[in-house]
């Protein structure tokens, strides 16, 4: 092969496996984040650890600019993402906070309220009905979304996030309701379902065990300074 061509193809692979879609520079919020650099991969998984209160939810807020960020840059897919229009880029980068939101209503009505609030099309019953079953959910979906346990609200919200089909899911604690059984399965169909579709997902989990489990990187987070990437 000729020599030019074999670095050419060794350049595009690199930059194929290895492009980030979030890039935090300089990065400080109030006394909470202070983050010299950080790079996000392209259709990975992340994982975030940390003790409680060293800054990660607030960096995951930052992501989808749901709070904004005092000094530094922010860069989604290589474009600052203060010049972003906020509602865009929530639609391609959807949150779930650790206490989902379950509104008064059906399942139904709760599995569908991203697709509304997004503009999108909602989906049939049989798909809806397949999420159920898929996070094994045995569960009508006329029932009253808001007697559902702690855990069956987490992935009444997992999967509504999924039906809206965005670039990036941000996670936060998207199983600590949930048994270690349960937590596992639920997270493997979860990552199985993003990885096929080349989706990213950036998570905080409690679990150093779900970490090291399911993500392609694992960012350490102490006193909001980035300890280590792995």
């Amino acid at each position: 092969m000729n020599k030019a061509l074999f670095l050419i193809i060794i350049h595009l692979d690199e930059e194929e496996g290895e492009k980030k879609v979030f890039y935090l520079k300089n990065l400080k919020y109030k006394e909470i984040l202070n983050i010299h650099e950080l790079e996000i991969k392209n259709k990975k998984v992340t994982c975030i650890l940390g003790e409680s209160g060293s800054g990660k939810t607030t960096l995951l807020k930052l992501l989808n600019q749901i709070i904004t960020h005092d000094h530094g840059e922010i860069f989604y897919n290589d474009k600052p993402i203060n010049e972003i229009d906020t509602i865009t880029l929530r639609r391609e980068v959807v949150m779930l906070p650790q206490n989902p939101i379950i509104t008064e209503g059906s399942i139904k009505d709760n599995l569908n309220l991203g697709l509304i609030l997004s503009e999108q099309p909602l989906k049939e019953d049989n798909s809806l009905i397949e999420l159920l079953k898929l996070f094994k959910l045995d569960k009508d979906l006329e029932d009253d979304a808001t007697k559902l346990s702690g855990g069956e609200k987490q992935r009444i919200a997992l999967a509504r996030l999924m039906l809206m089909e965005p670039e990036v899911f941000l996670l936060d604690e998207p199983s600590s309701a949930l048994d270690e059984n349960l937590e596992n399965y639920t997270m493997e169909k979860f990552i199985d379902y993003s990885t096929k579709r080349n989706k990213t997902v950036v998570m905080i989990t409690h679990s150093r065990k779900i970490g090291e489990a399911f993500a392609d990187y694992i960012i350490n987070i102490e006193n909001g300074k980035i300890l280590s990437t792995a």
